[in-house]
């Protein structure tokens, strides 16, 4: 009997910086994430595989094309870490601050998000669509993203 491989739901692809975020991203705040199994237990943060605790920083991808066809821009990127993420410094850009930011060693996991769906509907209009799933290792200042990622 053979044996098929099958590539796993929660496979992730590592991608550069620059590539995932080619406009860059501008920070709106980090929060931890809620395990919603545990949403009664006063410590219900969610932590990886490894126990670590996961925190989500929320974030608006720069890119014009982003928020087409009525899309918003914001994106999640989870971080996991034992204590919160910390962004970098603002920086003054006409007279408001801002902080641009960037994420080292950041992985993708695709996936199918069915919101959209109405499928009790005649005709069916379905408005499902491949999102993406956005994991780092570190947030940073975007001049300290590593030579080997910019050049990716």
């Amino acid at each position: 009997m053979e044996v098929t491989q099958v590539v796993p739901n929660s496979v992730r692809y590592p991608v550069p910086f620059p590539y995932a975020f080619p406009a860059g991203a501008l920070f709106l705040g980090v929060d931890k994430q809620v395990d919603y199994d545990r949403i009664k237990e006063a410590d219900n943060q969610a932590r990886d595989e490894n126990g670590v605790l996961l925190w989500v920083v929320t974030i608006i991808d720069q890119d014009p094309q982003a928020a087409k066809f009525g899309r918003s821009p914001q994106a999640k990127v989870k971080i996991a870490a034992p204590q919160q993420p910390v962004p970098p410094p603002a920086v003054e850009v006409a007279g408001m601050s801002i902080r641009p930011v960037a994420f080292v060693d950041l992985t993708v996991t695709p996936y199918s998000d069915s919101s959209g769906c109405k499928g009790d509907r005649t005709p069916h209009r379905c408005r499902a669509r491949l999102a993406w799933s956005y994991r780092a290792s570190a947030m940073v200042a975007p001049s300290e993203i590593p030579a080997t990622a910019k050049a990716a």
